[in-house]
């Protein structure tokens, strides 16, 4: 989790925000030219959009409500400076100055942005960003920001996103003022740009009336690794530094706007690269670029997969079929969001603030008056439990600002797009607070410990199986469960296993890859924290074609002396399937140990094996000193301690590779409970248990045992530290997920209602 020190907030920009009013006495901007041209979507503008500047102080208390603690907020360079240098408009200050003065009433800290891109249309007739005087245009603007703002706000941020500024704005032309300048043109608008920045950072200091921090808010799509190999990772950051966009793009980039302004030069490959369309670049202009700031912020959305090629050079993998994506059709990318936080925080050295983040979603009032944004919440817990993760290894990151708070102007998209987790209804300016603000809520108060990453994971955990062959085994784990190896001896499916002779794969979950050990030792809190050295359950389904071995267990003390520490083995069978007038051993007729002894040494196999009958629907508790074995024809689920401890008394003179298998004689004689349990106490039938009804069918204290036959739809809570399922026959859906015959999974600690329906059996199991 974070520290307390953490600054949580959200983000706007006037424009976006704030709406106009007749005797406001702002001043035009390019972006109201730009929706007059009818470049919006639907001729949309901002002329309303969320009338905040009327409705501020009902914001502001909703901010406080919420438990906003931050704001970052923009000036309107054209509201503040009607045409762009010259007259300050003194209503425009009052406004601002009670903006500010009602934020720190409700307990918000205000973060001032001077320019996210409500550049004056005044100053644009006379060649905007292109005319080199912008730098001392803005200078003038940053000093009267200084002078009227500085006793109430401490943090400053020169310029939102950069790279949007040039590129968007003035090269393909889809963003205010809607230029398509050659290429020359607009490396000489982002380096006035980045001199105006850095003139805004000494006039604002210059000016201040207390200490000040300041920073710069860039922008760009996160090159990270499609794996995490060193190589991948490399050829990533790498990209991400770099220059692989073609010339029609080239200002999407990272280090071309943010060296200059926080190590003091150009990158070297950028110079080379660019070299036939730079303007001259002297050292007066690199000094002025590089002032001291207090802080970097980025303003981070998404990503795209790089890898380490054939050659060792970076290459662009495409993002699989269905990779997720927002309502703005952006790419879900919370490993990018990692990524760009290390890569950043290694190479510059400042703190960081995230300046942005969020999702555009299909937001629409339900029927209960609601807004339910259960993919926003999703989006931002991926990419926050991202953040937390970097942050945990070290990055320096002092602060995260949602993008945004409310529903607003989209700039070219106008109102199509809904960002904000308060829905506006444009028409009427009502607000409706939306299920993510009261997510976000609880961030903040508890400083992340609400993230998944936080909470034990209430993901069912599906696992892949292991099957291995034995001698005495059939086809019926392909044939009739559909487990794909191939052999005409497999005997067992390890279903549930963390032993080392099977130890089962996760899948279709977070933890996807990794081995079920592994996840025991790293998440205990996936499986409540039990107090043991290994997972303790191990679930198998076995196919005997051929008679098993006559065998025994040991218990646990006697394991843990004779066996390097081993447990014992205690089981149960439920019988799957089996042949008309079937037989199972289970016990012997030994009355004394001395008779048991004798009888085994003598071969007396006949006389000292009990069979008794069982029928499908069957369940047998096997304990340790149990001799017991499978009779062929006979498929069972058995369930039983995570142990692969087995003594072999008999073994029918049978050869494996032409030799006989080892019998363990003494240690058998050693552990056979003598007289043996009655056959009646040995073998019940639960064919017949009431249907969509956890059914308890056996507990002792290695495990309780439940069979459900599920009909329709049930529920039940699952409160216990963990819970073992496998589905032995038809198929169905829990929790939303489709299930079938032969899968196996387990339901984690704290995983609450269980929702079940179809037509299906489960064995479950738990500790």
């Amino acid at each position: 989790m974070f520290d307390d020190k953490f600054v949580w907030g959200v983000a706007s920009s006037a424009y976006q925000v704030e709406g106009t009013d007749p005797d406001d006495g702002r001043g035009k901007t390019v972006w109201d030219t730009f929706t007059e041209q009818g470049r919006i979507f639907q001729n949309q503008n901002a002329y309303t959009s969320c009338d905040h500047m009327h409705h501020y102080k009902d914001d502001y208390a909703l901010m406080k409500n919420l438990g906003i603690k931050a704001y970052r907020f923009s000036l309107n360079w054209a509201r503040i400076l009607p045409e762009g240098t010259g007259r300050v408009n003194e209503k425009a200050i009052a406004m601002y100055r009670d903006m500010i003065l009602t934020m720190k009433e409700n307990g918000i800290t205000p973060y001032i942005t001077l320019f996210h891109w409500e550049f004056p249309q005044a100053l644009q007739e006379k060649g905007g960003w292109l005319n080199e005087e912008v730098a001392d245009w803005f200078g003038e603007y940053a000093k009267v920001v200084a002078e009227n703002f500085s006793d109430l706000c401490e943090y400053f941020i020169t310029i939102n996103e950069p790279q949007c500024v040039v590129g968007l704005g003035h090269l393909s032309g889809v963003h205010a003022p809607g230029l398509k300048l050659s290429i020359p043109e607009t490396f000489q608008i982002a380096h006035n740009l980045l001199k105006a920045h850095g003139q805004a950072v000494i006039n604002l200091r210059k000016y201040a009336k207390q200490k000040i921090r300041i920073g710069f808010a860039p922008t760009g799509g996160v090159a990270y690794p499609y794996t995490d190999s060193a190589e991948d990772i490399e050829a990533a950051r790498k990209v991400y530094f770099g220059f692989y966009n073609p010339m029609d793009n080239w200002t999407w980039n990272i280090s071309w706007f943010s060296d200059p302004v926080f190590l003091g030069h150009y990158p070297k490959e950028g110079l080379e690269k660019f070299k036939e369309y730079l303007p001259e670049i002297t050292e007066a202009d690199m000094q002025l670029i590089h002032q001291p700031l207090d802080f970097m912020g980025q303003n981070i959305y998404n990503g795209y997969y790089v890898r380490q090629g054939a050659d060792g050079e970076p290459e662009f993998v495409d993002r699989e079929p269905g990779f997720p994506k927002t309502a703005c059709n952006w790419p879900v990318t919370p490993k990018a969001f990692y990524y760009g936080i290390k890569f950043l925080t290694e190479r510059y050295p400042l703190p960081l603030y995230i300046t942005e983040n969020g999702m555009s979603c299909h937001d629409n009032v339900s029927f209960d008056g609601r807004v339910h944004d259960n993919d926003r919440i999703t989006f931002l817990d991926s990419y926050i439990g991202a953040m937390q993760r970097a942050y945990d290894e070290g990055a320096d990151i002092r602060g995260y600002f949602l993008w945004t708070f409310l529903d607003n102007f989209e700039w070219s998209e106008g109102y199509k797009e809904r960002f904000g987790m308060i829905y506006v209804d444009f028409m009427t300016q009502r607000r409706i607070v939306k299920d993510s603000a009261f997510w976000y809520q609880d961030v903040i108060g508890t400083n992340g410990g609400n993230l998944s990453m936080n909470q034990t994971t209430k993901e069912i955990l599906f696992l892949d199986p292991v099957c291995t062959h034995n001698i005495w085994g059939g086809t019926r784990l392909r044939e009739d469960f559909h487990y794909p190896v191939e052999g005409d001896d497999l005997g067992e499916c390890w279903g549930i296993s963390a032993h080392p002779n099977g130890d089962v794969t996760l899948r279709d979950c977070g933890f996807r890859g990794m081995k079920l050990s592994e996840l025991w030792k790293k998440h205990p809190e996936v499986f409540g924290k039990v107090d043991s050295d290994r997972f303790p359950l191990l679930i198998k389904i076995i196919d005997a074609k051929d008679d098993l071995s006559i065998q025994v267990h040991p218990d646990d003390d006697y394991a843990k002396v004779h066996e390097n520490g081993s447990l014992g083995k205690t089981e149960c069978w439920y019988i799957l399937d089996c042949k008309k007038n079937a037989t199972i051993v289970i016990g012997h007729n030994s009355r004394t140990k001395e008779e048991l002894s004798r009888m085994i040494h003598e071969g007396k196999w006949s006389e000292f094996i009990r069979e008794i009958p069982i029928k499908k629907g069957d369940f047998l508790q096997i304990d340790p000193g149990t001799v017991h074995a499978i009779k062929g024809g006979t498929l069972i689920l058995e369930t039983q301690q995570n142990s692969d401890i087995t003594y072999r008394v008999y073994d029918y003179g049978r050869l494996s590779n032409g030799k006989p298998r080892e019998l363990h004689i003494d240690k058998s004689i050693d552990v056979i409970t003598v007289p043996a349990k009655s056959a009646a106490d040995s073998v019940k039938s639960v064919a017949d248990l009431p249907v969509n009804t956890l059914n308890e069918l056996y507990a002792c204290k290695y495990f309780h045992i439940y069979k459900i036959d599920v009909s329709g739809k049930m529920t039940f809570e699952q409160n216990a530290p963990f819970m073992n399922m496998t589905v032995t026959d038809g198929n169905g859906i829990v929790n939303g997920q489709p299930v079938k015959k032969g899968d196996h999974f387990i339901l984690p600690n704290g995983f609450g209602n269980v929702e079940l329906q179809g037509s299906m059996q489960i064995i479950a199991s738990t500790i």
